[in-house]
């Protein structure tokens, strides 16, 4: 896969692996998009990268998917990349049952419906380009999943389902369907949840260059540093999860 001149939209793109991934499609030579949910934060981000076009999108609501995959279309017909990177992920305790039912919908909606619905609206105008590709971000934890995020992981391994799906019924298309499954990485994205810090992250630098390579390479699966491993375990012992102990302390009443 050639790795510039493309148009590129890549969801979450204002922090962590959704930046990184955009700092180094620039550099390649790529036309950069990156939706986020925050105006304040875009133009932050546009502020220090000035090349990059930036689009409000909330991935949980899909009246801001509709508008922003409009505004997208119109604006660069030639896209002809999706990387869908947005994405929460909760420590929750689902011994706790008082909690609001639309709080619970927040990660499946941003981390599943949303990348779905995208993949949805945008699918159209990326088959009429020479060619096509979308990658879908999930997660190590797709294969094994740990105990305190039960949501988060639940909605990278109903992704990982989905884009197993989809690259079957797009395989006569123009469009090459990609799984990017990071492990642990050293990001923002468990702000206000430090204790998950405690194992080893991948640099997402690094992350991002290996999955760049793995696009070049044209592998339908991208598992960087111990996501190979983990994809493994979950294949040799199917009932594994990953467990801590506050976890275990969580009770069961």
């Amino acid at each position: 896969m050639n790795l510039s001149n493309n148009t590129i939209l890549i969801t979450g793109g204002t922090s962590g692996i959704g930046l990184e991934l955009a700092r180094q499609l620039l550099a390649a030579g790529n036309t950069v998009l990156i939706t986020g949910r925050s105006a304040s934060r875009l133009a932050e981000v546009r502020s220090a990268v000035p090349a990059l076009h930036t689009f409000i999108c909330d991935q949980r609501d899909p009246a801001s998917i509709v508008s922003a995959c409009r505004s997208i279309s119109e604006t660069f017909p030639s896209l002809n990349m999706l990387i869908n990177n947005a994405g929460i992920g909760r420590k929750r305790n689902l011994n706790e049952t008082d909690r609001p039912l639309d709080d619970l919908e927040d990660e499946i909606r941003t981390n599943l419906t949303g990348p779905i619905q995208l993949i949805n609206q945008l699918l159209p105008l990326l088959k009429r380009q020479q060619r096509a590709t979308i990658v879908n971000v999930t997660s190590g934890l797709a294969f094994v999943p740990m105990a305190l995020k039960p949501i988060y992981c639940a909605t990278k391994a109903a992704m990982h389902s989905y884009t197993q799906s989809l690259r079957v019924q797009l395989a006569k298309t123009r469009v090459k369907v990609v799984e990017l499954a990071p492990p642990a990485t050293g990001t923002a994205f468990n702000t206000d949840q430090q204790d998950m810090n405690a194992h080893r992250q991948m640099d997402v630098a690094t992350l991002c260059r290996a999955a760049l390579r793995g696009l070049e390479k044209e592998r339908d699966e991208v598992l960087p540093g111990a996501s190979r491993l983990i994809r493994l375990i979950g294949r040799i012992s199917p009932r594994t999860t990953f467990k801590r102990a506050d976890a275990e302390q969580m009770g069961t009443g």
